[in-house]
């Protein structure tokens, strides 16, 4: 007798969501390639005219442009007020097509001044004032595609709303490269390896549902095969080069690019930050073996035994953890006041013991990593800015621990004729004035600079600020001298009271350690600010829940703790192969634990959304005459 093979539900359901994702993708790559819009040449015979005045071209190596496209390139730019344009072939390869739309929203991107610079990696188009600001030198062209792909993010922060994407006919260039596929994600901010991990678990997701549900995985595995033709095949403006040839292998394509891709040596590529071999990483490394020659002892202060914010005696334990976020050595233990509920770390780090625990992070080898995360988050920079709107309109804001200012930049679009100045310890609050994401950057304690900045401003923010303070009541101090009477005051703070803190203990997010140093109740907050002068005008929980904040950003802790960087400066440990192979393997086993916890943080935010309960909280609160 022959058994018939029936697929489960669980398998239908796999694939009919692969077919729905498949489908939504095509939809939305159709979308944003009709954003496009394709130069138009002036004819031959109109007068000739002066090669862009004002303007630089800049192009990856074998591109060239005939001069009717770079006018036509320029007109566009004036037309649209553009002071960037990344000018991409018609006759770019199929998936290169597919990956840069896969990224690039040309509508949104424009507009939204968070989001990051993304290209063809073929040529651009930049106006005098931003190359000047953005320090660049004509005489040292990029060395290749992932130079551009680096450069047009960097340029998209020069020109936040003024960046834009053409099609380009005049446009030539040589095919993509299959082996600087690895360097060319990097250069986007992608990491290699957990991308083609994450394409070949695609492509075995296909194959498992056409064994298991052949109609529904024969619907999943033709949509994908026959995405370049059904995406490209009648556009207006592309013309893929070898799009049939490019659709029939496809799979194979595939396969072949992400195996390549993996067994490429995680080597730096040139202009990174300190690459593997050269003087720069070895700097780095005895740097950070001088400074653990003795220990991380040094780096703590006596453990105190009362609460630093009630003074009540005897707090106790409320987790111990080592440093999840880098991995660097040392153990912390944050404890909680059984009278106020106040949670802080105890013992607490010295001023050299925080240099050493934020080195790398938001500058340095951290710096394009951070960047990235916080150039994701518009929706919530927007709404801290749209709280003022009922009580006040802004006219002079201090933004204390902007960091590199992107709240300041996108709150831009909200509050346009406001006045936004930043201050922050690190060197990038300077950085952000010339972009000119803030007016003014000062760089120090805000503390310090409280008695110079006296009454100069309305508007007061402090977002993720005051937990990483090592006394916020100091903080609040200043904060009450800078505002001038009737002033504002917008705090924003994780929420130790988040139920996800006990669910997901050391790992999750918003512990932080060893950075946060305070993590205050709301109440104890409210209390603060009134005993200041304050009234509490508004306060938002659910709105100020930070996605993925829990589930995924716990499973990245997770699987940096199991395998940590070998090749980290500060890593104990060789860096030999089978550390390595570890580290990849773990991270590509982690995949579908990424999938998994995007979909529980989805689920989260919606229920933070609706139930007004999340892991973070947000206090507006006036200044009171007199």
């Amino acid at each position: 007798m022959t058994r018939v093979h029936r697929s489960g539900p669980r398998t239908r359901w796999v694939a009919a969501a692969a077919v729905t994702a498949l489908g939504a993708g095509t939809v939305r790559a159709r979308r944003r390639l009709a954003a496009l819009p394709v130069l138009e040449p002036a004819p031959a015979q109109d007068a000739p005219r002066p090669p862009l005045p004002g303007w630089h071209l800049i192009t990856a190596p074998g591109v060239t442009a005939d001069a009717a496209t770079l006018r036509a390139a320029a007109d566009h730019a004036v037309r649209e007020g553009l002071r960037v344009v990344d000018l991409i072939p018609v006759r770019l390869e199929a998936e290169s097509v597919l990956g840069l739309l896969r990224l690039l929203d040309p509508t949104a991107h424009r507009t939204d001044r968070c989001a990051p610079g993304h290209g063809a990696a073929h040529a651009l188009l930049v106006a005098d004032d931003v190359h000047r600001r953005a320090g660049l030198d004509a005489a040292t062209p990029p060395r290749s595609a992932a130079d551009l792909l680096r450069l047009v993010r960097t340029l998209k922060e020069y020109a936040p709303d003024a960046t834009g994407w053409v099609l380009a006919p005049g446009l030539t260039g040589p095919p993509p490269d299959p082996a600087r596929h690895a360097e060319e994600l990097r250069a986007r901010g992608l990491p290699p390896a957990l991308m083609s991990t994450a394409q070949l678990a695609g492509l075995a997701l296909l194959v498992k549902c056409l064994v298991s549900a052949p109609r529904w995985g024969a619907a999943a595995t033709a949509l994908y095969w026959l995405q370049p033709a059904v995406v490209l095949g009648p556009a207006r403006g592309p013309r893929p080069a070898g799009l049939a040839r490019a659709t029939a292998l496809r799979p194979l394509r595939a396969l072949s690019t992400a195996l390549r891709t993996l067994a490429t040596p995680a080597a730096g590529t040139p202009g990174a930050v300190d690459a593997p071999g050269t003087a720069g990483e070895a700097a780095r490394r005895a740097a950070y073996a001088t400074a653990l020659a003795g220990g991380t002892d040094r780096f703590f202060e006596p453990r105190r035994t009362d609460c630093p914010w009630c003074s009540a005696p005897g707090p106790e334990v409320r987790l111990r953890t080592p440093d999840l976020l880098q991995g660097k050595p040392g153990r912390f233990t944050l404890e909680e006041c059984r009278q106020c509920g106040h949670i802080f770390q105890n013992p607490r780090l010295t001023p050299d013991g925080l240099d050493f625990y934020y080195r790398d992070f938001y500058e340095g080898l951290g710096g394009d990593g951070t960047a990235l995360v916080l150039g994701r988050m518009s929706a919530t920079y927007r709404a801290r800015a749209e709280l003022l709107r009922p009580f006040t309109t802004p006219r002079a804001w201090l933004d204390v621990g902007t960091a590199a200012a992107h709240f300041c930049n996108a709150a831009r679009s909200v509050w346009p004729d406001t006045r936004f100045d930043g201050l922050d310890m690190g060197d990038g609050v300077h950085e952000a004035a010339r972009r000119g994401w803030i007016d003014t950057a000062y760089q120090g304690q805000f503390p310090d600079l409280a008695d110079r900045l006296a009454g100069r401003y309305d508007t007061v923010s402090m977002h993720h600020y005051l937990e990483h303070t090592r006394d916020p009541f100091t903080e609040l101090d200043a904060a009450v001298k800078v505002l001038a009477p009737g002033g504002h005051l917008l705090i924003e703070l994780p929420d130790p009271e988040s139920r996800a803190g006990r669910l997901l203990g050391r790992y999750w997010l918003p512990w932080f350690q060893p950075q946060h140093q305070h993590l205050m109740p709301i109440g104890n907050l409210k209390q603060a600010l009134a005993a200041r002068g304050f009234t509490v005008l508004a306060e938002q929980h659910g709105e100020a829940h930070q996605p993925n904040g829990d589930f995924l950003a716990a499973t990245a802790l997770a699987a940096n703790r199991i395998a940590p960087d070998p090749q980290a400066p500060w890593s104990t440990v060789p860096a030999t192969p089978a550390r390595r192979a570890a580290r990849s393997a773990v991270q590509a086993m982690a995949v579908p634990c990424y999938a998994a916890a995007l979909a529980l943080d989805g689920l989260r935010t919606a229920v933070a959304r609706a139930t007004d309960g999340g892991n973070a909280y947000r206090l507006l609160a006036r200044k009171e005459l007199g």
